[in-house]
């Protein structure tokens, strides 16, 4: 099973970047998205909608703004859209797909890097969502949840590290909510189980040639329960062609849906 996870910046926006010519050229199972910036009566052309896939768009309710989306070449057993606050829900940050045992969810965690009323959203949006985490780990399923969490977990995981501590994606209090996330909960970041190569980057800035440079953070993962840890095959970031200031992130598992 073959399982990207994606911050496109807008589908409209990927979508004339070659975004969906180059995933008809791709064996992907699951593709997860995120921030489509985009409401699903905007989308009503059939790109959107790409062949051999089930599509679910959950949108947020303003226009431009945040936006998930999941496409599965199996039909789901059942979709999920949203975590149960208003934050969460109103703006399409959380949708999962249901396969027997295993749920699969694209996730767009709140960035806190336009000022100290968004870090605070985003704080209160990490307390929340590590409740429903804590709560996933005891139903007996098994999760592989993808998307941009937003947060640079380990030095190796940005290339200015020591002038970023102070900002939102690198403060202490988001790597230790990690660190709980991983240590306490048991969760894995499945993308260092199989590639433990520093300047692995997923996103970059706009400014300062920054992607020419590979002046990059890795704020895209995919994070599973520890039933899936001898799953992961390989995984690649691909940076050959932009479609966006994120990368797609690709990961192989030993799973037959």
């Amino acid at each position: 099973m073959r399982v990207m996870t994606f911050n496109c910046n807008g589908i409209r926006a990927a979508a004339r970047k070659g975004f969906f010519d180059w995933l008809a050229t791709l064996d992907v199972d699951l593709v997860c998205l995120q921030e489509t910036k985009a409401q699903e009566h905007q989308l009503e052309d059939a790109l959107y909608y790409p062949e051999g896939f089930h599509c679910y768009y959950f949108d947020a309710e303003k226009k431009g703004y945040a936006g998930t989306a999941l496409y599965c070449r199996k039909e789901p057993d059942r979709i999920k859209q949203g975590l149960g606050w208003p934050m969460a829900d109103s703006e399409g940050r959380y949708i999962q797909a249901d396969y027997g045992s295993l749920s699969i969810a694209s996730l767009y965690l709140p960035s806190g890097s336009a000022g100290p009323e968004r870090q605070a959203r985003k704080m209160d949006f990490m307390d929340r969502y590590m409740k429903f985490m804590k709560k996933l780990r005891k139903d007996n399923r098994d999760y592989i949840i993808c998307g941009d969490w937003n947060i640079c977990h380990k030095e190796i995981d940005l290339k200015n590290w020591r002038s970023n501590q102070k900002n939102s994606g690198f403060l202490p209090e988001e790597r230790q909510w990690l660190d709980q996330l991983y240590d306490k909960f048991g969760f894995i970041d499945a993308f260092r189980l199989v590639n433990q190569e520093p300047e692995q980057y997923s996103w970059w800035s706009n400014r300062g040639n920054a992607r020419a440079n590979n002046v990059g953070w890795r704020l895209d993962y995919q994070v599973i329960t520890p039933g899936l840890k001898d799953k992961v095959v390989k995984t690649e970031i691909y940076t050959g062609e932009n479609f966006s200031d994120h990368a797609p992130v690709i990961l192989d598992y030993e799973i037959t849906l």
